[in-house]
């Protein structure tokens, strides 16, 4: 029989044991292991059946054991020492909190995702990954940071396979009550809320629901309450589910609904607000609207009031393909912005502005959210330097003029939460040479570039470290497998052959990640022959787990997993590569620590991070990948292998997978086998033991989600809050005055005349020559410009590389034309090609970039014919 209604029943906790509720209300315990340990020994058999979940341990926990604890004087001391602990970690002062300068007070941070625990399934990918890892980092350096994002009734999805390899998906219902969530009230205890105006006189409400990340509130807002109907019920349903307007309605109430959301929660709990608000990827661009609503409603114009909001804004993109960004019908947007809808006291045509892909080769009736995130944010990054360098390519439009390389979107690269991610086998090797304390605060804080301390470590100990660690993945994945085979259908006498499946002295490859083609989950199938005598080398033989999730709209996808799984079913090798459905944070927990190796094989450049690989690293786990995102940035051969790639522009797709698989396979037969099976003369394999150490002490601190969001702090947010500060409503108001000014004269802005005192077409390295520059300011002043000589090496085509700019000052008054004379030395500092321009930009104290307005005057070509020079 089916229950009518569904109820969640709490547990009594006896006196002695409250404090077990804030622990297990508090997700510090996902990376904090004596938490953890303390929930084990409530009940170890409940704790395995509730998936290492304390609230759902604590509702299923009998009153009987929970009355026996109550007693146990030994448990309650170990309860009291990790209450204490957590105590202090939330209220002592930090990296933060000792840091010079004025840093912000607080920074909201929006993301579509959140991947804190398994036991909050809020996440698809690396996305929501990095952004839980961006939060507990936040919350170990103290950063006062508010998360905000949605909460999805379905999650993402559950995966599992029919007996034919395809991919099935389940979207079980997620009962906020039992999460570790509590829900945001008023003071008179009633539910707090926002709403949305929607077309119609409709509204869209959603409760407020708060998680504690350790020191960081997380905000997550659920539109399935009896107040909605059921369309705006369904709204928060799944994640990255439905078609274009329930997209559009999800991230109008992540954006315009989480300012709001903060706002109360602001408002109830006197936390400070926030100075800088980081918009993660374009999902919640819309955030800028309603803080743009909320100063005209203050009285400031619109241009003013976007001035002030760009000012506190930083924006990471995290996509280096345009397909992978939300684009919606101009009509679309329109239908829900203005007069009877939301935001209704903003022009309808100003918010379809900020979004309208309005450059050469845009579609001019879509609304592009990336587009507009970047428009409202004076500070923006990619994830890596290579994304860095394939954003500023793929987002030059929106400041024509200027050379990629000058585009304002800077770079910080991922990192990942160590301690989320490090098994305790290796902490504890750790602690053992340095301490506990030291351990954590490296792994946590980071700080150094090396860690020398793991050169102290035996040989005999990392090796015997990596067995263990491989072979708790080898009873996982025989565990997983199983259930897997139950669930297409097999009965137990058919699965007798998996307590042989893999081997933890054989060396063991790990691939787990989302599904899109540029990954290329089936690369490793290119040559089925070549691949299966790796795997079934009589004395070198490789294993591999793969794990990954396609979309459930993407069939092709789909079809990439299937080849891969009945590759997998094969009798004759499926002791030695498996797949294991439904790819989550607790799978890949196993996956990170007990693989040898990291394979990773995207098209280069799509991969704008990929951290999985950095998670591998951190336990020991050499990378074998093609050099994208990070792994381009750190790679050295001492911590793994570049896989080579064929990217040139003449090599098509088909002949590009056949020589980077052919590269693959080489890597593996030629120089990871050997290197793995090889022993020296203690027995042990040294130099792969060698490279296990220099992977731990050069790149593990590299790739810590500490080091990432310092970064953020120092580079992006203090900035961003000094900007803030400076945008009060006089200086809003002055800017984008003088913005508007500039752009209505910029037309009337030329260089005239260009002259050195160079004599030939050579000189010699450290002389400088004197440049003098005519150029016509039309109805602006120098006050108003700064006028640039721009110089360095030239390529082939006269393209000048690796450029410095150098200000030119202004001799006199206007001559007798309103013409003003520039002059300034023009130093030859580099030998070969040289070559140089002269350009005139708008120059304001409060422009965080030259390129910020993308207005720039250059010589003409006719110009350029009469007085170019190139020192050669």
């Amino acid at each position: 029989m089916k229950a009518i209604r569904r109820l969640t029943v709490r547990p009594h906790l006896p006196d002695p044991l409250r404090p077990l509720s804030d622990l297990a209300r508090n997700l510090r315990w996902s990376w904090h292991p004596e938490t953890r340990d303390l929930f084990q020994s409530v009940d170890q058999g409940r704790w395995a059946a509730s998936g290492r979940d304390p609230v759902r341990l604590l509702g299923t926990v009998p009153p009987a054991r929970l009355a026996e604890l109550a007693e146990d004087r030994r448990f309650l001391r170990r309860l009291t020492a990790v209450a204490d602990d957590l105590d202090h970690y939330l209220t002592g002062d930090r990296w933060y909190q000792g840091r010079p300068g004025r840093l912000p007070a607080a920074v909201a941070y929006f993301s579509p995702e959140f991947g804190i625990t398994a036991a909050l399934p809020q996440y698809s990918g690396g996305l929501g990954i990095l952004a839980g890892d961006h939060l507990k980092a936040a919350s170990d350096l103290g950063v006062p940071l508010v998360g905000v994002g949605l909460l999805y009734r379905h999650g993402y999805f559950r995966q599992s396979l029919s007996r034919d390899g395809w991919q099935q998906e389940h979207y079980p219902v997620l009962d906020p009550h039992e999460l570790p969530l509590a829900p945001l009230k008023e003071a008179d205890g009633t539910p707090a809320h926002v709403a949305l105006a929607l077309p119609g006189g409709r509204e869209l409400r959603a409760r407020i629901w708060l998680a504690r990340v350790g020191r960081v509130p997380l905000l997550l807002l659920d539109s399935d309450v009896e107040e909605n109907d059921p369309g705006e019920r369904g709204v928060t349903d799944r994640l990255y589910g439905g078609g274009s307007e329930h997209r559009l309605l999800q991230e109008m109430l992540l954006g315009i609904g989480g300012v709001r959301a903060v706002r109360t929660y602001c408002r109830l709990t006197g936390h400070a607000a926030p100075e800088v608000f980081h918009t993660n990827e374009g999902h919640a661009g819309f955030l800028g609207l309603e803080r743009i609503a909320e100063l005209c409603d203050e009285g400031l114009e619109f241009g003013s009031a976007l001035e002030a909001v760009r000012a506190g804004t930083v924006f990471t993109t995290h996509t280096p393909v345009p397909a992978g960004i939300d684009r919606f019908d101009r009509e679309l947007v329109a239908r829900h912005f203005g007069p009877g809808s939301e935001l209704p006291r903003i022009d309808v045509e100003r918010v379809l502005r900020l979004g309208m892909e309005t450059y050469p080769g845009g579609e001019p009736n879509l609304f592009n959210m990336a587009v507009m995130g970047l428009r409202l944010a004076q500070r923006a990054n990619g994830v890596s330097l290579l994304h860095g360098g394939v954003s500023r390519q793929m987002f030059a439009g929106l400041w024509p003029g200027f050379d990629a390389e000058e585009v304002p979107i800077t770079s910080v690269t991922n990192g990942v939460h160590a301690p989320t991610w490090v098994a305790p086998e290796v902490f504890r090797l750790g602690a053992r040479q340095i301490g506990v304390q030291r351990a954590e605060d490296a792994l946590s804080v980071g700080g150094s570039d090396r860690w020398d301390s793991v050169a102290d470590i035996p040989d005999q100990e990392i090796w015997e470290l990596r067995r263990t660690l491989r072979g708790q993945l080898v009873e996982e994945v025989r565990e997983r497998l199983r259930a897997s085979w139950r669930q297409r259908g097999a009965g137990t006498a058919e699965l007798g052959w998996i307590d042989d499946v893999l081997d933890p002295d054989v060396l063991t490859i790990g691939f787990a990640r989302r599904v899109p083609s540029y990954k290329r989950l089936t690369l490793m199938l290119r040559d089925r022959d070549r691949l299966t005598q790796l795997l079934l080398h009589s004395e070198r033989p490789i294993q591999i787990v793969v794990a990954g999730k396609a979309h459930p709209a993407d069939d092709g996808g789909k079809r990439l997993v299937q080849e891969l799984v009945r590759f997998a079913d094969d009798a004759r090798v499926r002791h030695r590569i498996v797949f294991l459905p439904d790819y989550g944070m607790a799978m890949a927990q196993k996956l990170y620590t007990g693989c040898d190796i990291w394979l990773n094989n995207p098209l280069r450049p799509l991969e704008a991070c990929g951290t999985s690989g950095m998670k591998a690293a951190l336990n020991g786990c050499l990378n074998l990948s093609v050099l994208d995102g990070w792994w381009d940035e750190w790679y050295q051969p001492d911590f793994g292998w570049a896989i080579p790639t064929a990217d040139g522009a003449g090599t098509d797709p088909d002949r590009r997978d056949a020589i980077e698989a052919a590269a693959l396979y080489d890597l593996l037969e030629q120089r990871i086998t050997p290197r793995f099976y090889e022993r020296g003369a203690s027995g042990l394999p040294d130099r792969w033991i060698e490279m296990v150490r220099r992977t731990l002490s050069l790149l593990g601190p590299k790739v810590l989600a500490g080091r990432m969001v310092r970064e953020y702090v120092e580079r992006l947010y203090a900035p961003a809050a000094e900007a803030h500060r400076a945008m009060d409503p006089d200086a809003a108001r002055s800017l984008a005055e003088w913005k508007s000014r500039v752009r209505a004269a910029w037309q009337g802005v030329s260089v005239d005349h260009v002259e050195t005192s160079a004599a030939t077409a050579s000189a010699e390295l450290g002389t400088s020559l004197a440049l003098r520059v005519r150029v016509d300011l039309g109805d602006l002043v120098p006050e108003d410009v700064e006028v640039q000589a721009v110089s360095g090496r030239v390529d082939s085509e006269d393209r000048i590389t690796d450029a410095s700019k150098v200000p030119l000052k202004p001799v006199g008054g206007p001559d007798l034309e309103g013409r003003w004379l520039y002059e300034g030395p023009l130093a030859l500092d580099r030998t070969g090609p040289f070559g140089y321009t002269v350009r005139v930009l708008p120059a304001h104290r409060l422009l965080a970039s030259g390129a910020e307005t993308g207005l720039v005057a250059v010589p003409s070509d006719e110009l350029v014919q009469a007085a170019g020079l190139l020192m050669r």
